[in-house]
């Protein structure tokens, strides 16, 4: 069963992400609600996947995913965002996220970024 860290500042986007990977059977393994809490929680849990909100203060997903991914190059991330965030996007795929999910989050296209980046 694969373990995922699921990081987005708002409580009821967590809520639902973790309920659909719940349903899935995915285990969740923490919540973050900013990207200095998840990397913390990233180098407790060592989490199989992470999935991470661009937009969230105090630091932002990809200065988030920037750092683990300097921690461990192998690190399995899939961005959030809302639309119109096509920049930010094409920048975290470059930084090394595996893929992205647009808000508001579509259950099937969630479960289809999850398995394929898993695989």
């Amino acid at each position: 069963m694969s373990r995922i860290l699921v990081v987005d500042d708002a409580k009821f986007m967590r809520m639902t992400l973790s309920t659909i990977l719940v349903r899935a059977n995915y285990e969740v393994v923490g919540e973050a609600e900013n990207g200095q809490e998840a990397i913390r929680l990233y180098n407790q849990l060592k989490p199989d996947l992470v999935t991470m909100d661009i937009t969230m203060p105090e630091m932002n997903g990809i200065e988030a995913l920037r750092e683990i991914i300097a921690t461990n190059p192998e690190a399995k991330v899939i961005m959030c965002s809302a639309m119109g965030h096509q920049k930010m996007i094409v920048e975290s795929i470059e930084a090394g996220a595996k893929d992205f999910i647009l808000k508001p989050f579509d259950e099937n296209r969630i479960l289809e970024a999850v398995k394929r980046v898993m695989s």
